[in-house]
């Protein structure tokens, strides 16, 4: 799913095709009127439900902002399914009065027609109907490998059966192809999107978006000049790095390059032993008869990059993990040297050694002892290697994503910004597993996830009931209340909001302490994260990370899998 999410990130939405013997297909796309931010959240909690539809070959996850579907066969075409394609209505009525209720079912007839007259020439429109009591919001959108008559047919479908919701407050079509939604409230982002009375793009918008359009390839273009040029430049500093210093080449701590590169087989990927959330791990053979473990993984950040770990053997038959490294300065070379030369004189039984590093190839390497209990090539984690560089000048790291989903702060999977209060989100989802006795990462249609249920019952003043049954009551509630509303502080979306580790010892252990109110809830919410983007509607922010409370699923392995979900508001 990495190269999917790549283009996810990059275009919100994107297809592609995996292994051989079965091939996997996969798809996903976002809504067109969410935000990158939004996407990406989106796109994330689609992820997070794909492990429902285990075992069956293919799966189709729904959420009221992206789509995503993987199966054993090219699909890309497919606009509609009548075994899969499912109808989800709120069947509470838009008004009591049957007039009101008259006059609601034909506007929302209307505003739905349009919309989908308009999406299936343009693939997406969002409409609105204000007069009246009642408003109608309709919004739909083709998905972007259906061609335009697959669209029309796919949308003149879901607009029968959402006229079946009717006059029920809310209605949605979850197509093979495409997506219909009505409903009495804004649910999309209307921000930047300037519509005209009927609810669609004025020509004045579509020249300005063209316009834009443009201005972003110019300056594309000129931004890729300027990269050229830092690559050029970046290339010749490395030529001018020269041979090393004389205590470089002879420190012990110094390896050949060449040598490392024969004992990897020259970091051969068919010694690939699986991959996790970080990167891949790799297995190798001394001549010795000695294994080693490598783990590859894929970090950016303004210092250097961490390309990958592999295996290695040096003449002696000692095993070992390299690390490759790229450098642009002399400078980085001394200080990366004079670190090798601190790192490896610590040791620990819960370290990996670092016995010293090849910066003399084309590219830099790091050496690591080979850990033969088993461990690293079981189960691999962290960075397996130096611990990341702040700036002096610098309050986070930007840096890719790794980790467990569930765990990681919003900052952190958004935005991949590792500041000092992550580790803070992650002891207060840890503290709220302990108390309540189930994990994070486990869903149920009932309650949701422990944060959520835990916030619901904050906000009905009933926190006890939260606390793990096994107990059996047998503990103090104020105390275990109390811890709980620590957890609720340490997981705000905000960084700002949540107190500091100390803070945190301080609240666990002094009885005298009063716990300030957790001040929002610990969803990742986009609209949390950026306080400034005040023109964002609640409803769109909202719409990535909404819980279902609803769905359907078909996992029989020669089946279809399928998750229809129902953002209930």
């Amino acid at each position: 799913m990495e190269g999917i999410t790549k283009l996810v990130d990059k275009q919100g939405w994107g297809i592609i095709e995996d292994g051989s013997n079965p091939t996997l297909y996969s798809l996903a796309q976002c809504m067109n009127d969410l935000s990158h931010t939004d996407c990406l959240l989106c796109f994330t909690e689609a992820r997070t439900k794909l492990p429902r539809c285990i075992p069956s070959v293919s799966a189709r996850v729904h959420l009221d902002g992206c789509f995503l579907r993987w199966d054993n066969y090219s699909f890309y075409q497919e606009s509609i399914d009548d075994k899969l394609d499912r109808r989800v209505c709120n069947t509470s009525a838009a008004s009591t009065e049957d007039y009101l209720k008259l006059e609601f079912t034909s506007k929302a007839k209307e505003v739905i027609a349009n919309v989908t007259s308009i999406a299936s020439k343009d693939g997406f429109a969002v409409a609105e109907s204000k007069r009246g009591v009642v408003s109608v919001y309709a919004l739909a959108q083709c998905w972007k490998t259906v061609n335009s008559t697959g669209c029309q047919m796919c949308l003149e479908k879901a607009a029968k059966e959402v006229n079946q919701c009717l006059p029920g407050r809310e209605g949605r079509a979850l197509n093979t192809g495409c997506y219909l939604r009505y409903s009495t409230e804004m649910f999309y982002s209307d921000g930047e999107l300037k519509k005209d009375d009927n609810g669609f793009l004025t020509p004045a918008v579509i020249v300005a978006i063209v316009v834009a359009g443009i201005a972003f390839i110019m300056l594309s273009i000129f931004g890729g000049c300027l990269a050229y040029k830092q690559f050029v430049k970046m290339k010749k500093e490395r030529k001018s790095l020269g041979r090393l210093s004389t205590s470089v080449s002879k420190s012990n701590l110094n390896f050949k390059y060449e040598t490392l590169e024969k004992a990897t087989d020259f970091f051969n990927p068919s010694r690939k032993l699986g991959q996790g959330g970080a990167g891949s791990v790799f297995k190798g053979t001394l001549p010795d008869g000695k294994d080693v473990a490598v783990k590859r993984l894929f970090f950016n950040t303004r210092q250097w990059v961490d390309e990958f770990f592999n295996e290695g053997t040096l003449p002696d038959g000692k095993d070992v993990a390299v690390k490759r490294l790229f450098f642009n300065t002399r400078q980085w070379v001394d200080e990366f040297f004079n670190e090798v030369n601190l790192i490896s004189g610590i040791k620990h039984k819960n370290l990996v050694q670092l016995l010293g590093c090849s910066i003399e190839g084309p590219e830099s390497l790091l050496v690591y002892e080979y850990v033969v209990n088993k461990s690293l090539d079981h189960v691999l984690f962290a960075d397996f290697g130096l611990a990341r560089d702040f700036a002096p000048d610098k309050s986070h790291l930007s840096t890719g994503i790794a980790g467990t989903l569930g765990y990681m702060a919003p900052e952190y999977l958004v935005r991949g910004q590792l500041t000092e209060k992550a580790d803070v989100y992650s002891f207060g989802v840890l503290l709220l597993e302990i108390v309540c006795g189930r994990k994070n990462t486990v869903f149920t249609p009932e309650s949701g996830s422990v944060l959520q249920t835990v916030w619901k019952h904050y906000k009905s003043n009933s926190l006890p009931e939260s606390i793990d049954p096994a107990l059996r009551g047998d503990f103090p509630i104020t105390e275990a209340s109390n811890v709980l509303q620590v957890g609720l502080l340490c997981t705000q979306a905000s960084v700002s909001i949540r107190p500091s580790m100390s803070q945190v010892l301080q609240m666990l252990t002094d009885r005298e302490y009063t716990i300030p109110l957790p001040m929002q809830p610990p969803f990742l919410n986009a609209s949390v994260m950026n306080p400034d983007s005040s023109t964002m509607s609640k409803s769109a922010s909202t719409r990535a990370m909404d819980t279902s409370k609803s769905y359907s699923m078909s996992s029989s392995p020669s089946a279809p899998s399928t998750v229809e979900i129902n953002q209930a508001r």
